[in-house]
C-alpha cells in the first residue's frame, strides 16, 4: 500500500463499508469524495484525516504512512494485535509472552538448520512438519518450566492429525498412566484456554504438569498420585492434541 489512497480503501475495506457509508459516517458530500481519495485524484484535509482515522479504527501514522518512513514498519493487521496485547491484564500477558517466545526460539532454530537436512528427509517420502522437542513437563511431581530449553527437534509427518502441534514434551513421570506413559513424547497446540475434560499443559507455582483439566485443580488419571489444586497464577500452556508414535 504505497499512496494514501490506497491506505484509504485498504481499512474502509477491513472495516465492511461502502464508500457511500463512509461518506456518511465522516460528514462528506458523497461517495465521489470517497472514490476521488482512493484514487489519489484528491486528498482529504487534516480535519477529514482525523475523523477517518475514528470511524476506520486506525492511526494517522498508518494513513499518512509514518511507519514507511522507519527502519521498523508492522502493518495494520499487526497494529490490530497490539492495540488487543494492550488491552490485556498481566495474566493474559504473560500467555501471549510465553507463546511468543516459543515461537521466536523455534524460528531461530529453523534457521540454523542447513537446508540439506530438511531436503534429506522430506525427499524420503512426502511433506515433513518441524516442530521443537522440550524435556520439562512432569506427569508426577511437577518440573521447573524449560530448565534445558528444548533438547531436540522432530521432523514429523505432515499429516492432519499432527498439523495444530507446534511442539512437543517428553512425560516424566507415571501420574497419567494409562493414557499416557512415561517417556512418552507429547504433541501440543499452543493455547491458554482448555475446557475442563481436557488434558493440557499446566505452570503451577513456576512448574510444569501435563494433566487432565478439572474444576478448580488439575486431575491425575492414575489414582496413585494426587490431584493438583489449581491456583490464581496458574496457567494453561498448550493442549494435548496427541502422542507421537
Amino acid at each position: 500500500m504505497s499512496s494514501l489512497g490506497e491506505r484509504i480503501r485498504y481499512a474502509r475495506e477491513q472495516k465492511g463499508y461502502l464508500q457511500g457509508e463512509l461518506a456518511k459516517l465522516i460528514e462528506v458530500k458523497s461517495s465521489g469524495v470517497i472514490s476521488n481519495w482512493e484514487n489519489n485524484l484528491n486528498k482529504p484535509d487534516a480535519e477529514k484525516i482525523v475523523k477517518l482515522c475514528d470511524v476506520l479504527d486506525v492511526s494517522a501514522s498508518f494513513l499518512l504512512d509514518y511507519y514507511g518512513k522507519s527502519s521498523f514498519e508492522f502493518s495494520l493487521f499487526e497494529e490490530e494485535h497490539i492495540k488487543k496485547y494492550r488491552s490485556l491484564d498481566g495474566y493474559g500477558r504473560s500467555h501471549v509472552d510465553t507463546i511468543l517466545q516459543w515461537e521466536a526460539d523455534r524460528m531461530k532454530q529453523l534457521e540454523q538448520i542447513p537446508a540439506a537436512i530438511v531436503e534429506l528427509h522430506s525427499g524420503s517420502g512426502g511433506k515433513v512438519h518441524l516442530i521443537n522437542y522440550y524435556r520439562s513437563v512432569s506427569a508426577g511431581s511437577g518440573q521447573v518450566i524449560f530448565e534445558d530449553v528444548y533438547a531436540d527437534r522432530i521432523l514429523m509427518p505432515d499429516i492432519p492429525e499432527y498439523r495444530k502441534a507446534a511442539y512437543a514434551v517428553k512425560v516424566n513421570g507415571k501420574s497419567m498412566e494409562p493414557h499416557y506413559k512415561d517417556g512418552d513424547i507429547l504433541l501440543i497446540e499452543p493455547t491458554c484456554k482448555i475446557d475442563v475434560g481436557e488434558i493440557g499443559i499446566f505452570n503451577v507455582d513456576g512448574k510444569a504438569y501435563v494433566k487432565k483439566l478439572g474444576k478448580e485443580k488439575l486431575i491425575s488419571l492414575n489414582k496413585g498420585y494426587d490431584d493438583i489444586q489449581l491456583t490464581e497464577d496458574s496457567l494453561c500452556m498448550g493442549r494435548v492434541v496427541g502422542k507421537l508414535l
